[in-house]
Formats: C-alpha cells, structure tokens, sequence
C-alpha cells in the first residue's frame, strides 16, 4: 500500500486497518475467546457491512459425557 498523502490513500488505509483488525477479532472469537466475541459483536453493530459468524457455545459439561 503507498502512502502519498492523497485522499484515495487514506480512504484505503483506513479500509484495510477496519477489515484487517476485524479479522483478528473474528479469529479469536472463534477461539471462544469472550473479549473479542463481545469486541466483534459490537463491531457488526457500528458497521453493517461487516457479517461475522459467531460461534454456537456448548456447555463443556455436555462434551465432558461424550468422552
């Protein structure tokens, strides 16, 4: 990405910034990580565009029986 100072620059930068930090959120949240579930849920409420799959939580106890 080049930097030139021009306003098509920063447009683009702070579209790769949002995208690619979201990413990282949505990556952890997949983890089962609570702070960036609560993170990213409150990202797709400041943006729209962004549609994130959020993880379906199971009781560790119900795993615990299948073992």
């Amino acid at each position: 990405m080049v930097l030139d100072g021009s306003v098509d620059a920063e447009k683009r930068l702070k579209s790769m910034l949002f995208w690619d930090v979201n990413n990282g959120i949505t990556r952890r949240n997949w983890a089962r990580n609570e702070g960036a579930t609560f993170a990213i849920k409150r990202a797709i409420v400041v943006e729209p565009k962004l549609k994130v799959t959020l993880p379906n939580l199971v009781d560790d106890s119900l795993l615990q029986d299948l073992f």
